[in-house]
């Protein structure tokens, strides 16, 4: 379960600059460079069930996002260190009812990226240009 969606989040990460991928808590995770998450795929996290992914985002937009659309949003579980405060989680799995609108997941993921990246690495996307 969960593999073709996982495909899916893995070129969209892996084609922003610089990003890579390894295993965070067991989890796939895309870093910019080695250090700044992007995002986290889990698929069945805590025996919930359900395929998501995780990404930092700037301050109001979790809280705008949950009580907006709680069925295709959630705040994820805090960490003991406190990590995934201010991260919006995004259900990947449907109901059946509705598809995943990967357009929106790739603007998810470039708005997360923009949140962590350097200035540099941020100009190389919004412009287009490898090495810029």
């Amino acid at each position: 379960m969960g593999r073709r969606e996982l495909d899916r989040v893995r070129r969209i990460a892996l084609a922003l600059p610089e990003v890579n991928e390894r295993l965070s808590h067991g989890a796939p995770c895309f870093f910019v460079g080695d250090k700044r998450p992007v995002c986290y795929y889990h698929d069945d996290h805590q025996a919930d069930g359900r395929i998501s992914l995780w990404c930092p985002v700037p301050p109001g937009v979790q809280e705008e996002l949950v009580s907006s659309e709680p069925e295709r949003f959630f705040q994820p579980p805090m960490s003991a260190r406190g990590t995934f405060s201010g991260w919006l989680g995004v259900f990947l799995d449907t109901s059946g009812e509705t598809e995943v609108d990967w357009d929106e997941i790739t603007a998810i993921l470039e708005d997360a990226f923009r949140h962590v990246a350097p200035k540099k690495l941020i100009a190389e996307l919004d412009n287009g240009d490898p090495g810029a």
